[in-house]
């Protein structure tokens, strides 16, 4: 495996963090630096924050499920495979019941799903991704952040190519032996390839060994190489990238900023 920090696996990356690591994906505002009740602060209203994308997008995955299909999981297959995501995901069983409510109200449209590639500082790749029921809202609103944080707005393709999706599994290096971690990932399938199919076996897997671990957004999309850059040009990718976050209808915003 080399210095590489992930454990590639079927379905799923077991990424190993060391108490400084850096993930790619931005789903949060960046941490509040500084003193340690400043950063324990600024952790929490990350994770908070985290939660609270994470529950919009599948309300969101669940309006448009029963638009489609109706609100019985039991005919409506893509509305059972949202809601068999969100119990994988921790995702409040109210929130669920009242998104499937909402999607009969009149007015309310089903959401679509777009990309939106965008060029930051010294190099930067980045990538928003959202999910809206109102397609002319959200670009105007992607565009006018990336404008005003001085960024570019990328063709489509231009930067998508140089990121993989996956699934990913967050656990600190200090909750688990690595050994123990990489025995785990075998038995339950990895290699170096990654297929879906099997991230549930690897899931259980970690709760059968009592490990904890920080369940994932559905699929992250981690960069195939990272750039390093200067502290400004960090800085200003950071404001840039938090600032999209804020936006009601991105869902995730990804870089590949070393």
């Amino acid at each position: 495996m080399g210095s590489n920090p992930t454990i590639r696996a079927f379905g799923a990356i077991v990424r190993r963090l060391s108490v400084n690591g850096v993930r790619k994906i931005w789903i949060s505002t960046p941490v509040c630096m500084g003193r340690k009740s400043c950063k324990i602060a600024g952790r929490k209203t990350a994770q908070d924050a985290k939660k609270s994308k994470l529950y919009c997008r599948i309300g969101k995955e669940v309006v448009s499920a029963v638009k489609k299909g109706g609100p019985n999981p039991m005919s409506n297959t893509a509305l059972a495979a949202v809601l068999e995501k969100a119990k994988e995901l921790n995702v409040p069983k109210d929130i669920l019941e009242r998104n499937v409510k909402r999607a009969s109200e009149r007015g309310q449209e089903a959401y679509i799903e777009k990309i939106y590639e965008v060029y930051g500082f010294g190099g930067v790749s980045i990538v928003v991704e959202v999910s809206t029921d109102k397609v002319t809202r959200s670009v105007a609103a992607v565009r006018e952040i990336v404008k005003d944080y001085g960024g570019k707005m990328a063709d489509p393709g231009s930067v998508l190519f140089k990121f993989r999706r996956v699934r990913v599994v967050n656990i600190k290096v200090t909750d688990v032996d690595k050994d123990q971690l990489l025995n785990i990932a075998l038995d339950a399938g990895a290699e170096d390839v990654i297929e879906p199919p099997n991230y549930s076996t690897i899931l259980s897997k970690l709760r059968d060994e009592e490990i904890d671990f920080e369940p994932d957004n559905g699929s992250e999309l981690l960069p195939i190489t990272t750039i390093e850059v200067d502290d400004e040009a960090m800085d200003l990718n950071k404001e840039l990238m938090a600032n999209l976050l804020e936006l009601d209808d991105v869902d995730a915003v990804y870089t590949d900023q070393k």
